[in-house]
């Protein structure tokens, strides 16, 4: 079988050997709209995480039959197309949940230590020239996790595993469910979003990006958080208002920290490159779920697909 992978950059480097053994194999690490007609022309099979196949591609891929999508959202794909061409669709779910659980507790235990803070203090040689053995800065106060209460936006497994976390942590855990479907024996649900961010000190997303998420965190939610409240997006970029969180920000003491953001790679002069709030923010470049085991569980999934595919052929 002709086996096509059209973005491996983003996989990181990670081994291909098990694919290769699968069929003939040809590596691109990036692919543009333009290109993916002629690179997939001959593909029986495509892989792929962010190139977009839409019906126009897809009728134009007459041997494809399998698609393969290195992630488990599959909104690049025309579902509807792909089912009419008679071609699979295949994706990986909950390989990544460990991962986004320790990426999202990375942010956390950072802002309530205010790690950023307190490492620079020390690497620009200002612990040595103290007084006394340790440094309290009140303006950088650092807080227990113990007691406080964590807010979990969406609680599918990612949700759920930092909910249980936090619990260990002794965090009193509440959630409220974007879909209306997760209900939860563990967690106190809260039936109001307001009412969650209201209560919340720290409050981390774990919902996907569709039509009721869609900002879902506006100027009038980021109003209610509690001074020095902790808000996460480990979701989707879009759940969170960019441009009313920027402004709010501004003028309120919170911390946001984000691994998404609505258009990746992030944007030139993004309000949130300001050097006035850099104190107040943690950003990673969307790798909660790319943490080397994470991506080695995506790879076996990707390739048990191919095999079940083969296997009933």
């Amino acid at each position: 079988m002709n086996i096509v992978i059209l973005d491996a950059m983003t996989l990181g480097g990670s081994s291909l050997e098990e694919i290769k053994k699968l069929g003939k194999l040809t590596i691109y690490d990036t692919t543009n709209k333009k290109e993916v007609v002629k690179r997939a022309k001959d593909a029986d099979v495509i892989l792929t995480n962010k190139v977009v196949l839409d019906s126009v591609i897809l009728k134009q891929l007459p041997n494809l039959k399998l698609i393969c999508v290195t992630a488990t959202g599959m909104n690049n794909i025309d579902l509807e197309s792909a089912k009419a061409l008679k071609i699979d669709v295949k994706n990986v779910a909950d390989y990544s949940t460990n991962a986004v659980a320790q990426h999202t507790f990375m942010f956390a235990l950072n802002l309530l230590g205010q790690l950023k803070h307190y490492d620079k203090f020390v690497k620009k040689g200002k612990w040595a020239k103290n007084e006394i053995f340790c440094h309290i800065n009140k303006s950088n106060e650092i807080y227990e996790l113990d007691n406080k209460t964590w807010g979990i936006i969406g609680l599918g497994n990612i949700g759920a595993k930092v909910g249980n976390i936090a619990k260990s942590f002794g965090a009193n855990v509440i959630y409220y469910s974007t879909s209306g479907k997760n209900n939860s024996k563990e967690f106190k649900q809260e039936k109001n979003l307001e009412n969650l961010i209201k209560d919340s000190d720290i409050i981390s997303i774990h919902a996907p990006l569709n039509a009721q998420t869609k900002n879902l965190i506006t100027k009038k939610e980021l109003n209610l958080l509690k001074t020095n409240a902790i808000l996460l997006n480990m979701g989707r970029g879009g759940i969170v208002n960019e441009s009313d969180l920027y402004k709010c920000i501004k003028k309120k003491d919170f911390y946001f920290a984000c691994d998404v953001l609505e258009v990746e790679p992030m944007t030139e002069n993004h309000p949130f490159l300001d050097k006035k709030i850099q104190h107040k923010l943690l950003l990673t470049p969307h790798i909660a779920w790319a943490y080397k085991e994470s991506r080695a569980r995506l790879l076996e999934g990707v390739e048990k697909n191919i095999k079940d595919f083969i296997s009933k052929k």
